[in-house]
């Protein structure tokens, strides 16, 4: 016992440090593997857990590397050899800048990548993108973006090779040179270091297989109820206390329509949007995407007996867009998608309504979304008691006809062309029907 309160150890701080950075390291191999081989409904996820981890491991490598400077590590063992010497501090000086260059290659790949998509450091922390890469041309971000790449995958094999060296540099001295080099870094009685050396090998092994399969990435970054189906008659789906409760939109004033002396008018509908709601689903990489608008407003003029001079408008803004991952969420305004900043509002109208029978009716209508205009017919299904009605439709959105997906996503292959959309709306009948 005494030999190894005798053996020179790293301050607590540095073992703190080495073990956390070894075990985000050894889940981050892991989480790698899985994304390059795997296409499962949570690679959206796992990327973005692994950006997380990314720049984790890289503030904690500057982390070692001030307390490094600050406070001296301990004298290299006696028992070690010049040339063991040598290759053991090379080792390490390699470690700090693999683990320096891994993860800034990271960054770099995703702050030039064609498709701005935000950092959220496990979807709470917004981390922001390489300064100057914005200004920088279209083929100038693509070279770094292919460099970085490049460099990214080669330094994960080099640091793979660099670790194996470590491991068995470590075990060799444990278990064929009998030295107490592990007592540095491991504070355990000399008696427990051979148990101890192969219960870290196990864990870390373990944990490169926890992040290669075992851990489900869609548990902190996928919270998203399954778009509900219309059914005849539906009432509106209720609103979850966390999902985002609509606001309308400040009112137009109302287009007053000319109506036939004897024919039926139809009645003005003041939306209840607490109740009501516009939701959309789709799919990236084969996992699902929930999202919906908080902020819409409806324009309503109906009556199931005044059909021919019916009429809805409904305006969503397009910057309100909200989605089950915040990194989804906060890519959907950008320029890729909606555009918000150049066309701010999407706008469905409907001029003419069939009844189907029963409870349900058809609407045709025109949606004009990202500048381009294309017919879009709704069927819904409504009941009426009263003052009170409630409707519910879906409809199928081809995005690409709209130009919603530019560059990379305008294929369709990771993100489909079908986006469903469902309406749901209560609406109370206004007593000042003109």
């Amino acid at each position: 016992m005494d030999h190894v309160r005798s053996t020179p150890r790293y301050a607590g701080g540095a073992i703190v440090l080495h073990w956390l950075t070894a075990a985000a390291f050894a889940f981050q191999v892991g989480l790698g593997w899985r994304m390059g081989v795997s296409h499962s409904p949570d690679t959206f996820s796992a990327f973005q857990l692994h950006k997380s981890i990314g720049i984790t491991i890289l503030l904690l490598t500057i982390a070692r590397i001030g307390w490094r400077l600050a406070f001296a590590p301990p004298p290299p063992s006696a028992a070690l050899r010049p040339i063991e010497r040598q290759l053991a501090n090379a080792v390490h000086m390699g470690f700090y800048g693999l683990l320096l260059v891994l993860p800034l290659s990271g960054w770099l790949i995703v702050s030039s990548g064609k498709v701005a998509v935000p950092t959220l450091l496990y979807t709470i922390i917004p981390w922001p993108p390489v300064p100057g890469l914005s200004g920088l041309s279209s083929a100038g971000r693509d070279a770094i973006n292919a460099a970085a790449s490049a460099a990214h995958v080669v330094m994960v094999w080099i640091a793979l090779l660099a670790i194996a060296l470590h491991v068995a540099g470590a075990l060799k001295h444990q278990f064929a040179d009998r030295t107490t080099d592990l007592a540095r870094m491991v504070p355990v009685s000399l008696r427990l270091l051979s148990s101890t050396a192969i219960a870290i090998v196990v864990t870390f092994a373990g944990l490169m297989v926890w992040g290669r399969g075992g851990y489900s990435a869609a548990a902190p970054h996928d919270v998203a109820a399954p778009l509900p189906a219309v059914s005849a008659p539906t009432p509106p789906a209720k609103v979850p206390a966390s999902a985002v409760v609509p606001r309308p939109l400040p009112s137009e004033t109302p287009v007053k329509q000319a109506t036939t002396p004897g024919v039926a008018k139809p009645a003005n509908w003041a939306v209840r949007m607490k109740a009501s709601s516009i939701r959309f689903r789709t799919s990236w990489s084969q996992g699902p995407v929930e999202g919906g608008f908080e902020a819409w407003r409806a324009r309503i003029r109906f009556d199931p007996d005044a059909l021919a001079t019916s009429s809805a408008a409904i305006t969503i803004d397009m910057a309100s867009v909200t989605a089950s991952d915040s990194s989804q969420q906060a890519a959907l305004p950008g320029d890729d998608w909606f555009a918000a900043a150049t066309h701010p509002t999407a706008v469905w109208r409907a001029t003419r309504f069939r009844h189907l029978g029963g409870d349900r009716y058809k609407a045709d209508g025109t949606l004009t979304l990202r500048g381009v205009s294309k017919p879009l017919p709704l069927a819904f299904t409504l009941t009426i008691a009263g003052d009170v009605a409630k409707m519910a439709g879906t409809v199928t959105i081809d995005r690409t006809v709209f130009g919603i997906g530019q560059g990379e996503w305008s294929a369709t292959t990771d993100v489909p062309a079908a986006v469903a959309v469902r309406i749901a709306i209560t609406a109370d009948r206004k007593t000042d029907t003109p």
